[in-house]
C-alpha cells in the first residue's frame, strides 16, 4: 500500500512538472511571436492549459489579451473558443449571471460556424448551470440535446459532465428510474478519467436508488464498492457502514447487519458525524427490536430521534415513529402505539406534500425565468427612450402600487394564520375522536372473536351430546340387551351363534365412533398432539384388517392385500384410526361381490397408502363435501349410518402428520382414498 501511494505521488509530481513546463514554454513562444493569428493559436493552448491546471487567474489575463486579439482580427473560431473557457471559469467562480451571458455569445458563434459539437459543449454548460440552480426542467433539456452530438463525437470527459447533470437533474425531481439509468452511464466514464469524486457520487445515488426501489441487492452491491473505493476515508467508512448494515437487516441478516452497523457507530461517534451517527442508532434500534431486545431498541431510537429533531432530519424521524409504533405493538401497549401511528401518518403526508409542492416549483421555474428575461428586456427598451422625469413618475407611481400591495399581503398573511389555527384545531379533535373510535372498535373485534370462539365450543359440546344420545346410544343399547338374554339364559346355541356377527358389528360401530368422538373432539379443542415414529405399514393393515374381516365375509366382499413392508414416519395410533375409517367406509359402500384393494408404494421419497374398492362411488356433487369439519354422512348399502365426522378427523389426523389425503372416485365404478406421509423427521 505505501509502494502504491508513494507511486502515485510520484506521478502526481510528474505530471503536475510536466503540465508547468509546457505552460512555461507556451508563454514565452507567445512572447516571441510577431504574427498576430500565430499569437491567438499560442494563447488559445496556454487558455486552456491553464484552465486545466486550475490557475483560473492567471487564465483570465490570458482571456481579456486573447479576446481582443481574435476580435481584431475577425476570427471568430479563436473568439468562440476563448468565450467558452472564460464561461468555464465563471460557473467555477459561481458567476452564473454572468457565465450564461458568455456561454449565449459563443454558442452564437458556434452557431454562425455551423460547429454543433461546439454548440453541444455550450449547451451541456448551460444545463449543468440551471440544474444548480434548480430548474431542473430547462437543464434537462440543454444536456438531452447535447448528449447526441457528444456520443457521436465519443468526448469522454464531456459525456461524463453531461450523464451527470441528467443524473442529478432527474434525481431532484423524483423520477429514480432515469436517474438510475445515466448514474450507470456516467460511472464508467468517471473511472477511466479517475474522477474520484464523481465516481463517489454516483456510486452513492446508485446505492441510495436501488434502496428506495427495495432491490436490495444491488444497493449492497453500490455500498460496498463505495467502502472499497475509500477504505482509509473514516468519514465516508462510517456513513456508509451505517446504511449497509441496515440493507443486510432487509434480508434479516444478523450477523452483516451488526457488524456494519457496529462499525458505523464507532466511527461516526469518532468523527462526531451526526448524520451517520442517526442512521446507525435508527437502523441497531431496528435491528434490536427485531431480535426482541426491547429496552436497548428503545434507548437506541430515542437517542436517534433526539439527532433527527436536532438536525431537523423528517425521513429519519419518520422511521423512528415507525419503529416505536411497533415496538409498543410488540409490548401491547396500544395506546402508546397508535400515538406513534399518528405522529407517523402525519410527518408522512407533510413529507410528501413539501415534495410536491418543491417539485412544482422545480418545474415553473423555467417559466418564471424566461418571463423575467424578457419582462427585463422590455423594461430596458423602454426606459432607454423615455425622459428622466418620467422615470421618477413611474418610480413614485411604483412605490405607490409596493405599499398597496404590502398591505394586502399582510391582511392575507394574518387571515391564513387565524384559519390555519382554526384548522389545526379542528384536525387535532377529528384525530382525538378518531384514535377514540378506533380503541373502541378493536375492542368490539375482541369481543366478537371471544364469542364466536364461545360459540364454538358450544357447538362441539352439542354435537358431542347429539351423536352420543343417538349413534352410541343404540349400539351400546343393542349390546346391553344381548348380555341380558345372556343372562337370563333365554338364548339357545343356534339363537345364540346368529346373533354374534350382529353384536361384533354393534361392538365395532361404538368402538369406531368412540374413537371418532374422542379425536374430533380434542382436534376441536386443538389439545391433538402427534407422537410421531417408524413403523411399518404393513404391520398397520394386518391388524385393521382383521377386525373387518367378518363384517367383510358377511357382507360378501373380496379383500385383495397388495400392502409391502414399508415405512412411514408418523404416530402410529392416529394412522391406525385413519386407515381404520377408510376400510370401514369401504366396506360400507361396497354390495355384494364387490372388492376392496389395499396397498402401498414410495413416491419421491414419501410413503403413499391406499384403500380402493368397486362400491358404489361417489358423485361430483358430494365429493366436494368430504373431508369439511361439517358433519356429511350418507347411508350404506345395508343402511348402515355413521356421524358424517370420520373423514374430517382423518384429513386432521394426516395432517398432523405432515400428511395429505385425497379420494379419486367414479360413481357406480368406486372410489380409491390416498394418504401420503413422510418417511422421515426432514421429508
Amino acid at each position: 500500500m505505501r509502494k502504491l501511494i508513494t507511486l502515485g505521488a510520484f506521478l502526481t509530481m510528474f505530471l503536475g512538472f510536466s503540465q508547468t513546463q509546457d505552460i512555461d514554454s507556451l508563454t514565452i513562444q507567445l512572447a516571441f511571436q510577431d504574427q498576430d493569428s500565430l499569437k491567438a493559436e499560442t494563447s488559445l493552448k496556454l487558455i486552456k492549459l491553464l484552465y486545466d491546471n486550475k490557475e483560473y487567474s492567471k487564465a483570465v489575463k490570458f482571456i481579456v489579451k486573447t479576446e481582443k486579439l481574435t476580435t481584431d482580427l475577425g476570427y471568430k473560431k479563436g473568439l468562440a473558443e476563448i468565450t467558452y473557457y472564460k464561461a468555464l471559469i465563471y460557473v467555477h467562480k459561481k458567476d452564473y449571471i454572468n457565465a450564461l451571458s458568455s456561454y449565449a455569445k459563443c454558442k452564437a458563434l458556434y452557431s454562425e460556424l455551423n460547429d454543433s459539437l461546439g454548440v453541444a459543449k455550450v449547451n451541456n454548460g448551460i444545463g449543468l448551470i440551471e440544474i444548480k440552480r434548480g430548474n431542473y426542467t430547462k437543464g434537462l433539456q440543454y444536456a438531452l440535446s447535447a448528449i447526441k452530438v457528444l456520443e457521436q463525437k465519443g468526448l469522454e470527459k464531456e459525456l461524463s459532465l453531461a450523464y451527470s447533470n441528467l443524473a442529478d437533474a432527474y434525481y431532484n425531481i423524483n423520477d429514480f428510474d432515469k436517474a438510475s439509468s445515466f448514474y450507470l452511464k456516467a460511472l464508467p466514464l468517471q473511472q477511466l478519467l479517475n474522477d474520484t469524486t464523481r465516481v463517489n457520487i454516483s456510486y452513492s445515488r446508485l446505492a441510495d436508488l436501488y434502496s428506495m426501489k427495495r432491490e436490495h441487492r444491488k444497493a449492497i452491491e453500490y455500498y460496498k464498492n463505495l467502502l472499497n473505493a475509500n477504505i482509509e476515508n473514516d468519514s465516508i467508512q462510517g456513513v456508509v457502514s451505517a446504511k449497509l448494515g441496515g440493507e443486510y437487516l432487509q434480508f434479516n441478516d444478523y450477523d452483516n447487519a451488526s457488524k456494519y452497523l457496529l462499525k458505523g457507530l464507532n466511527l461516526n461517534k469518532r468523527n462526531n458525524n451526526q448524520v451517520g451517527l442517526l442512521t446507525s442508532l435508527n437502523n441497531l434500534g431496528a435491528l434490536n427490536l427485531k431480535q426482541g431486545r426491547l429496552i436497548l431498541a428503545e434507548r437506541q431510537l430515542y437517542e436517534a430521534s433526539t439527532i433527527a429533531k436536532r438536525l431537523d432530519n423528517k425521513q429519519e424521524l419518520l422511521r423512528y415513529y415507525d419503529a416505536m409504533k411497533q415496538l409498543d405493538s410488540t409490548r401491547r401497549r396500544f395506546d402508546r402505539a397508535f400515538v406513534w401511528q399518528r405522529e407517523y401518518y402525519s410527518l408522512k403526508a407533510s413529507l410528501e406534500k413539501d415534495k410536491s409542492v418543491d417539485h412544482k416549483i422545480a418545474l415553473s421555474t423555467d417559466l418564471g425565468t424566461n418571463a423575467a428575461s424578457n419582462l427585463n428586456t422590455d423594461v430596458e427598451d423602454k426606459t432607454s427612450t423615455l425622459p428622466s422625469q418620467d422615470k421618477e413618475s413611474d418610480h413614485n407611481l411604483f412605490k405607490f402600487f409596493f405599499y398597496i400591495l404590502l398591505a394586502i399581503l399582510i391582511m392575507a398573511i394574518i387571515f391564513i394564520i387565524m384559519t390555519y389555527s382554526k384548522r389545526m384545531d379542528y384536525i387535532k379533535l377529528v384525530q382525538d375522536l378518531e384514535e377514540k373510535n378506533l380503541k373502541a372498535n378493536l375492542r368490539h373485534e375482541a369481543n366478537l372473536e371471544q364469542i364466536k370462539q364461545l360459540e364454538s365450543i358450544n357447538n362441539v359440546k352439542d354435537k358431542l351430546f347429539s351423536i352420543i344420545s343417538h349413534d352410541l346410544k343404540d349400539s351400546l343399547s343393542s349390546i346391553n340387551g344381548f348380555i341380558d338374554l345372556l343372562k337370563d339364559d333365554t338364548l339357545s346355541k343356534e339363537e345364540f351363534d346368529n346373533l354374534i356377527p350382529e353384536l361384533s358389528e354393534n361392538a365395532n360401530n361404538a368402538s369406531l365412533l368412540l374413537f371418532n368422538l374422542l379425536n374430533w373432539s380434542k382436534s376441536q379443542m386443538q389439545s391433538l398432539e402427534p407422537k410421531p415414529s417408524l413403523f411399518d405399514i404393513q404391520e398397520v393393515f394386518e391388524d385393521k384388517v382383521k377386525l373387518v374381516e367378518q363384517r367383510m365375509a358377511q357382507k360378501g366382499i373380496n379383500l385383495i392385500d397388495h400392502s409391502l413392508r414399508d415405512f412411514a414416519y408418523a404416530d402410529r395410533s392416529m394412522i391406525e384410526i385413519v386407515i381404520q375409517n377408510l376400510l370401514a367406509n369401504a366396506l360400507k359402500f361396497c354390495n355384494e361381490g364387490d372388492t376392496i384393494t389395499v396397498s402401498n408404494h414410495i413416491s419421491n421419497g414419501t410413503c403413499i397408502i391406499s384403500i380402493a374398492d368397486t362400491g358404489v362411488g361417489i358423485s361430483k356433487e358430494n365429493l366436494g363435501k368430504l373431508f369439511k369439519s361439517s358433519s356429511f354422512t350418507t347411508t350404506g348399502t345395508n343402511n348402515e349410518k355413521g356421524t358424517g365426522l370420520g373423514l374430517s378427523i382423518c384429513k386432521e389426523l394426516v395432517e398432523l402428520n405432515n400428511g395429505k389425503i385425497w379420494v379419486e372416485s367414479t360413481l357406480n365404478v368406486g372410489s380409491t382414498f390416498y394418504v401420503q406421509l413422510p418417511k422421515s423427521k426432514s421429508a
